[in-house]
This record gives structure tokens, sequence and C-alpha cells, in this order.
């Protein structure tokens, strides 16, 4: 079957023609960088109408550019590229203000969030509630709010915009509601199933009433905050596979995640 026959979505073909041509503004937060040849940078970008874009931007490391200051991650920027490959050739970066910089464990908890979107976002795919979330999400932190309380909010979203989202409100295996004091596993891609009264332990084990507060975003009970971290880093790891998060043993050595 021809691609004429099986047309790409409306949504999609902007997508791909976006992802082939000049973009000159949208907006983004640098991910992650790394040195390119003798004085250019490849910045991972999450940009808010194209997704993750992976650009060069040539001489940002001499002593005297424009960019060295500018291209620093958790801060929001307006970009310019162009190019047809799969590595794009910035040509401007303006910064936007309005962001306080992170620092201490809100800034580990920031690479995290960045880790987490470079492992599991494809390139060129648009999430622009995500982008929206992400955004919110870093002036949370910056704010000094609780920080697992925001990160397991992000993670929640996250598998909610890749289309992984968590079923929280109804046993998988009944289909009744569930019950605050009841335990239940966790089968992923089913949603939460009851262990009944004298069977082993489920791993990891939760409560009704985690699983409701968790579909509320109400992390305020310690139980609920204990194990909404271990149902979180289970669903992440079946999707993030074999290979860890590096943050993730930072945070753990700080009792953040």
């Amino acid at each position: 079957m021809s691609d004429r026959d099986n047309p790409a979505p409306p949504k999609a073909a902007a997508a791909a023609t976006r992802s082939r041509g000049r973009q000159d503004s949208d907006e983004g937060y640098v991910l992650h960088s790394y040195p390119f040849r003798e004085t250019s940078l490849v910045i991972e970008t999450f940009t808010r109408h194209n997704g993750r874009v992976a650009l060069v931007a040539r001489g940002a490391r001499r002593p005297r550019s424009a960019l060295r200051g500018t291209l620093r991650a958790f801060q929001p920027l307006t970009l310019a590229w162009g190019g047809k490959g799969e590595l794009r050739t910035l040509y401007k970066a303006e910064w936007q203000g309005g962001m306080v910089p992170l620092s201490g464990s809100p800034l580990i908890c920031g690479f995290y969030l960045n880790e987490l979107l470079l492992r599991l976002l494809a390139r060129d795919d648009p999430h622009e509630q995500l982008f929206a979330a992400y955004g919110a999400t870093l002036a949370t932190l910056a704010a000094g709010a609780d920080q697992a309380a925001t990160l397991r909010r992000f993670e929640k979203e996250l598998l909610a915009q890749l289309g992984y989202a968590l079923i929280l409100d109804r046993d998988a295996a009944s289909g009744e509601p569930l019950q605050p004091d009841a335990r239940y596993h966790y089968v992923m891609e089913r949603g939460p199933v009851r262990v009944a009264d004298g069977d082993a332990a489920a791993d990891p084990e939760l409560s009704g009433q985690t699983l409701i507060d968790v579909d509320a975003g109400d992390y305020r009970d310690p139980v609920t905050a204990a194990q909404s971290k271990l149902l979180m880093r289970s669903v992440l790891n079946h999707y993030l596979g074999d290979k860890p998060l590096h943050t993730r043993q930072l945070l753990k050595d700080l009792q953040k995640i």
C-alpha cells in the first residue's frame, strides 16, 4: 500500500513537515548537551510544537559565543533551527526569563525529569500538554514544594501523555470499585488486581486508598507517599527496560525518591 493510499493524519503530517524544514520560532528547553567537534555542542531539546529535537549549536563552546550562557537546562528559550536530518542546525536561541534557577535537591529532581523525557520520548513527536506540565513542574520545584509529590504528579502525566495511562479507578479483574482497605497488585497494562486474604504479599503491595489517592493526585498520607513511589518505579521500569536511570540513584541517595 502506498502513502497515497494510507495518508498520515493531519497532526502527524504537519509534524513530519516541520521536522524536514526550517522552524523559525518554537518554545523549548535544553534537556541535555554534549561536545560536538572542536567548538560546537549537540543539544537535546524539548519543544512545545515539535517535541524532542536534537540540534547542533555551532561555535557554542567558543569563549565569546553568545550561546554559552543561553543554552542552559531548565530555562525557557525561544529556538529557531533548520535542516532535514535527525541532527539539525540551531540558528537562534533566546532566553525568555521568568524561571527561578534550580539548586540543591530540586536541581537533581530536574535532571531526573530530563532523563525520563530523553529515555521515553520519541524524536519529532509533539506533546504540547506534557510540555506545559514540564514547565509547571520546574516552577513548582523551584518554589520549594514537596518534591516527591511533584515528581509523582509529573510521572503520572508523562505516562498518560505517552498512552500508558494508569488505571486507578477499578479492580482490573472484577471491574468493581477499589476498596480503600483492600490490598492490590498493579498488573502492567491491566490495572490493579485485588490480593485475596491469605495470599502472599503483592510486589509492590498497594492499598486501595493509595490507588484512590494517586488517582486524585493527593499524596499527603505518608502511606500513599511511600507506596506511590514504589508503584511509579515499577511502572516506569516496565517501559524503560533494563537500563537504569542515573539520576534515580542520586535521588535515592538524597532520600527524595
